[in-house]
């Protein structure tokens, strides 16, 4: 189906767009990561009872990250910018999109990357080896992952939603909208938005019937709508 008059495409993405990296999702079928409960290693009290164990956990997640790179579903959403305004929004924490050349990268729920005080939201630097206990902020706190825990605000939200608000084709890969607010994001897409669906088991009972659902991997799934789009 050709999509006309196209100027700007949203890229919603999720863990699935990484895996295809070697990036494990982590969140097994009984809802461990790692075997740890969630609660443990990605909310604000687990910081508080046992900082040492978090920033383990994502010492590990980071060092990983540094050994993997970005993949063919990566490429073509970088690809898609050769004609258009391309805005991805991303659920994941890794660089990879931004390792693929695409320019304009929102990342929902922080960056392996990055770390920042433990007081002050905004108070962020550039991060790539292990946090320790000890190393501070400038503010003299310790530093920790600049990740978006359960429980905290999601500060890009609003941002993203603007996005998704003047979008003219949007495409979701690589999630499977059971974390939310991201979940939520599709719904700010306008009326003559065409929305495309990557998931090679996509939950299509509860996706309205003006989704288009590509029941695909997310690396073959975004060259079948590269090709569509950059053919038109």
């Amino acid at each position: 189906m050709m999509v006309k008059n196209i100027e700007r495409i949203v890229i919603l993405s999720g863990a699935g767009i990484s895996q295809e990296s070697g990036i494990a999702t982590f969140r097994d079928a009984d809802g461990l990561w790692e075997g740890h409960d969630v609660m443990e290693v990605a909310s604000p009290q687990g910081w508080r009872t046992n900082p040492s164990l978090v920033l383990d956990f994502y010492n590990q997640r980071r060092r990983q990250l540094r050994t993997v790179k970005p993949n063919d579903a990566h490429k073509y959403c970088k690809d898609l910018e050769e004609k258009y305004d391309v805005r991805i929004i991303t659920q994941n924490v890794d660089d990879l999109h931004e390792r693929a050349g695409s320019n304009n990268v929102l990342h929902l729920h922080g960056q392996l990357f990055s770390a920042r005080s433990s007081t002050v939201d905004d108070h962020k630097l550039r991060w790539t080896e292990d946090i320790n206990l000890g190393d501070l902020a400038a503010d003299g706190s310790q530093l920790r992952p600049d990740i978006v825990w359960f429980g905290e605000a999601v500060p890009m939200l609003e941002e993203a939603a603007r996005l998704c608000a003047n979008a003219d084709v949007m495409i979701i890969v690589g999630t499977s909208l059971q974390v939310y607010p991201a979940a939520s994001l599709h719904h700010y897409a306008p009326q003559h938005c065409k929305i495309y669906y990557i998931d090679p088991r996509p939950e299509i009972s509860r996706l309205g019937s003006h989704i288009e659902v590509i029941k695909e991997k997310a690396s073959s799934g975004m060259l079948k709508i590269s090709k569509r789009l950059l053919s038109q």
